[in-house]
């Protein structure tokens, strides 16, 4: 009986040792952190016959959970919980004593804060710090072993190695994710250098505003992700549309907008970009219903310090045009130009204005 007894006991060390040998290797040559997080708490469950398994991640200061990723609560139950934990109760002692902690009943911590409603009951509880180079980043959190039982030192033992593993993953992953940055802001660069360089070409190789309008707005477009891109020309006291590129209809070129109470008037007096988080509740955005935004950037168009604008003749006498507003006059000659500023967008629609300086 006795043998037998140890027979199991060896059975399941090696069974462990296995799985932390896979998870290790499949954990290393992860490079998705959101993949390693979930990974690991797989594991962990798995190591451990834990109904539930979290992993919170502290804030910069490392004085609070950042994020709580849970498996084993399904949805319904993580709406009727509401707000995630953020680090008080027994969760803070490992926050600010970073080692594992075993207790037969979570319940009867003196550092016990309580299940909010609607919480699954929670008894057994195992928890381990991941320590990145030395420092924290965050928690593992398991509980309810099952059968009902406590967990036992080779859970603890099991766990804090596989904490080691994620730790190694954890890094190596956001060492991927910041060379993926620099790779991607490197290679948009080049892509603003290229654009530039076009524009900077066009400018100094002609006087057709409207050819190099259209260049702007679709290298602009293309550089900054939006779904949308204009450029709106001072004319008076109007704006003149005279430049689109994207999820725009044709008719708007012409389309004329007060300089008044709108957010372009707004940004031309000021000289200062604007962003506009909700295009809809910003109702002095005049081109808000035809194009359709949902966020949008008003960004400066200047040569030389001027605002770019159509000129029109008039006959004597007279404050009308006796004709037609169809060339843009404001490049000044070529040795004056400088090139418009390129400036970034998400994918939302995103609409860019002229200014000028009064």
């Amino acid at each position: 009986m006795e043998s037998k007894g140890l027979h199991a006991v060896a059975g399941e060390r090696e069974r462990r040792l296995e799985l932390l040998i896979e998870t290790g290797r499949t954990l290393v040559s992860e490079l998705d952190l959101e993949a390693v997080l979930g990974r690991v708490l797989d594991a962990a469950r798995e190591l451990t016959s834990a109904r539930y398994a979290a992993v919170g991640v502290l804030d910069e200061q490392g004085a609070a959970l950042e994020r709580f990723l849970t498996v084993g609560i399904d949805d319904a139950t993580h709406r009727a919980i509401g707000e995630l934990p953020r680090g008080r109760g027994v969760l803070g002692v490992l926050i600010r004593e970073p080692r594992p902690l075993r207790l037969p009943d979570v319940g009867k911590h003196a550092r016990s804060y309580g299940f909010p409603l609607g919480h699954p009951p929670m008894k057994s509880f195992l928890g381990v710090p991941i320590l990145v180079r030395g420092k924290p980043y965050g928690n593992l959190y398991l509980t309810e072993k099952e059968g009902g039982g406590e967990f036992d030192e080779q859970d603890e033992e099991a766990v804090v190695v596989l904490a080691d593993w994620a730790a190694i993953a954890i890094e190596n992953a956001r060492g991927y994710a910041t060379l993926d940055a620099r790779r991607e802001e490197l290679e948009r660069l080049v892509s603003t250098f290229d654009a530039s360089s076009e524009i900077a070409q066009a400018l100094a190789g002609g006087t057709d505003l409207d050819r190099i309008l259209e260049l702007v707005v679709k290298r602009g477009r293309a550089l900054t992700d939006a779904r949308s891109m204009l450029v709106l020309l001072e004319q008076g006291d109007e704006l003149v549309v005279a430049a689109l590129a994207g999820e725009l209809d044709d008719s708007l070129i012409g389309h004329r907008i007060p300089i008044a109470e709108t957010v372009a008037g707004h940004v031309l007096r000021t000289g200062a970009a604007e962003r506009l988080a909700d295009v809809p509740g910003r109702l002095r955005f005049a081109l808000a219903e035809q194009t359709n935004a949902q966020s949008g950037l008003f960004v400066p168009l200047r040569v030389r310090g001027r605002s770019l604008e159509r000129r029109c003749r008039s006959a004597p006498g007279s404050s009308s045009p006796s004709v037609p507003c169809d060339g843009p006059t404001a490049i000044p000659p070529a040795a004056n130009r400088s090139t418009p500023p390129l400036v970034g967008s998400t994918s939302q629609s995103r609409h860019f204005a002229p200014r000028s300086r009064t």
